[in-house]
C-alpha cells in the first residue's frame, strides 16, 4: 500500500468524515484482474542507472513512526513478508508521482530510495523476479515489500495473499559519457505487448490484423524462438491506454503497457 493511500486515509479520519468512499479510487477494495495474466508476458524490471527522482525520497513520519530514506542501498538485502496490490490502485499516482501499472514488474518500499531495483525471491517455492521500486510501502507488520500484481504473481503470491521472501538491492553506477548526442525530440516512451508465440507465421498475421483494426504501428520482436506482437512506439501515456483498452475489447485480456526501449 502507497504512503499517499495511508495519508489520505488518516486526513479523513481527522475529519471525521466517516465516509467510506473517498471518490478517489475507482473501487472501494483492492482486487486482481478479472482474468488472470499469462506468465509467458511476464517480464522482469530491466535494471539500469537510474537518478533518483524529485518526489517521493524525502524523509516522512506514517502512523508516528519515522521513516528514513536510504541514502546508499548498495549492498541492502532483508528478509520478511511480501504483500501485493492491484487494480484499485491501477492508473493512479504511486509517491514519486510515476502511474501505477499493476501489469508492471513494480514495487513498494519502506525506506529504499526511488527507484531501486530489487531481486525479490520467493523463499517458499524458489521463485524470483526483478522489480523497479517506485512507491512506499508496505506498513503493516512483518511485511517488507508491496509487489505489482505482476511481480506477485509471478512469484506466486497472488494465491496466498502473503509469502516469505528475501530481497536484494542491484545497484548500477553512473555510465560515463565521453561524446553526448542531442537527444531526439518527441521520443516515444510506451509500447503495448500484446502476446508471445513460437509460432512465427500467426504472430505475423496477428500484427499486421491488429495494425489495420486500430490503425496504428505494430512489430514483431523475436528472441530466443519466442515471437512478440508489440503496438507503438506511444509518446502520450493516455493514448497508449485508450489503445489497450481497445486490443482487450478485441479479446486480448492479457495485453499490458510496458516501458518502450529507445534507441539512438
Amino acid at each position: 500500500m502507497s504512503i499517499r493511500l495511508l495519508l489520505y486515509y488518516s486526513a479523513i479520519l481527522l475529519s471525521m468524515a466517516g465516509c467510506s468512499s473517498s471518490g478517489r479510487y475507482d473501487i472501494r477494495d483492492d482486487v486482481a484482474p478479472r482474468q488472470p495474466i499469462s506468465v509467458d508476458n511476464i517480464e522482469d524490471a530491466h535494471p539500469k542507472y537510474e537518478p533518483y527522482s524529485l518526489g517521493g525520497n524525502k524523509d516522512y513520519t506514517v502512523r508516528g513512526k519515522k521513516y528514513h530514506i536510504i541514502k546508499n542501498p548498495k549492498g541492502f538485502r532483508e528478509q520478511g513478508l511480501a504483500s501485493w496490490y492491484g487494480k484499485k490502485f491501477h492508473g493512479h499516482q504511486t509517491s514519486n508521482g510515476e502511474i501505477y501499472d499493476m501489469y508492471s514488474m513494480t514495487a513498494a518500499h519502506k525506506t529504499l530510495p526511488i527507484p531501486s531495483y530489487v531481486r525479490v525471491t520467493n523463499t517458499n517455492n524458489g521463485k524470483t523476479a526483478i522489480v523497479r521500486v517506485n512507491d512506499r510501502g508496505p506498513f503493516h507488520t512483518g511485511r517488507i515489500i508491496d509487489l505489482s500484481y505482476a511481480a506477485a504473481y509471478k512469484l506466486d503470491v497472488i494465491r496466498t495473499g502473503t509469502a516469505p521472501v528475501k530481497i536484494e538491492v542491484l545497484t548500477y553506477d553512473r555510465p560515463t559519457v565521453t561524446v553526448a548526442a542531442p537527444p531526439k525530440k518527441h521520443q516515444s516512451d510506451y509500447v503495448i505487448q500484446v502476446s508471445s508465440s513460437a509460432h512465427l507465421e500467426r504472430t505475423r498475421t496477428l500484427s499486421q490484423d491488429l495494425s489495420q483494426k486500430l490503425s496504428v504501428t505494430s512489430y514483431i520482436d523475436s528472441l530466443n524462438g519466442s515471437h512478440r506482437v508489440f503496438l507503438g512506439p506511444f509518446h502520450d501515456y493516455s493514448q497508449t491506454q485508450q489503445t489497450l483498452e481497445q486490443v482487450k475489447q478485441l479479446g486480448y485480456s492479457t495485453a499490458f503497457i510496458r516501458k518502450h526501449r529507445q534507441t539512438q
